[in-house]
C-alpha cells in the first residue's frame, strides 16, 4: 500500500485540474505521473468535487466519527439506494472509502463495530489497588511436615561439619611432596 500523504496539495490539484480539463481518464494520469494505481486520482477528483481546494488539503488532525453517526449515513444510504460517492457528498465526507469500511465492520461486528475504540496501550493500575501476591492457605500437617523437613536437613548438615572438624588436617608437607613427585614424573617423560 502506498501513503497517500507523500503528495503536496499542489500536485493532487494539477493532477485534478488535468483530469477536469482534458480526454485523459485516471489510468493514463496514473501513468504518466508514475503513480501505482488510479485509485488515488479518483479519490482527489471526488474530494475536489465535493470541497473545493479543501479536499486536497493533507488532514493535520484525524476526524472521528460516532457511532450513531456512521449508523446513520449507513441506514441512509441504505433507505435511499445511493451510491458510496453520493453519501459521502450528502454527508460532507471527504472519502467515499470511508462509507465501505464502516459498512464492513458494520456487516461483521455489528453496532459496537461501528462505536470508536480507545486508543493505545490501558492504563497502568495503582499499586496500591493490587493485591498482593500470597501463597494459599496452609495446612497444619503440611507446616509440620516442612518443619520436620527443615529439621533433618539442619541435622545432616550439622553431622558433616562435627566430621569435617574431627578429621586432621592434612599437612602442607604432604601436599608439597605430592606436587614434587608429580613434577619429576612430567620431567621424565
Amino acid at each position: 500500500m502506498f501513503s497517500l500523504a507523500k503528495y503536496s496539495d499542489a500536485f493532487k490539484e494539477q493532477l485534478v485540474q488535468e483530469y477536469l480539463r482534458g480526454p485523459k481518464g485516471y489510468k493514463r494520469l496514473a501513468k504518466k505521473y508514475g503513480l501505482p494505481s488510479m485509485s488515488p486520482i479518483k479519490e482527489w477528483v471526488d474530494a475536489y468535487r465535493l470541497l473545493g481546494r479543501e479536499g486536497l488539503k493533507r488532514k493535520t488532525k484525524k476526524s472521528t466519527y460516532t457511532g450513531s453517526f456512521k449508523w446513520d449515513v449507513l441506514y441512509w444510504r441504505k433507505q435511499r439506494g445511493a451510491s458510496l460517492q453520493e453519501t459521502a457528498e450528502a454527508f460532507g465526507l471527504p472519502r467515499a472509502s470511508l462509507i465501505a469500511a464502516w459498512n464492513r465492520t458494520w456487516e461483521q461486528e455489528g453496532m459496537a463495530g461501528l462505536e470508536e475504540k480507545p486508543k493505545g496501550r490501558p492504563p497502568m493500575t495503582d499499586k496500591s489497588s493490587r493485591k498482593p501476591l500470597s501463597s494459599p492457605p496452609v495446612s497444619r500437617e503440611a507446616q509440620l511436615e516442612r518443619e520436620n523437613e527443615l529439621l533433618r536437613l539442619e541435622n545432616a548438615y550439622l553431622k558433616k561439619l562435627r566430621a569435617f572438624r574431627k578429621k586432621p588436617a592434612p599437612s602442607p608437607e604432604k601436599h608439597k611432596q605430592g606436587l614434587r613427585s608429580s613434577s619429576r614424573k612430567k620431567d621424565s617423560d
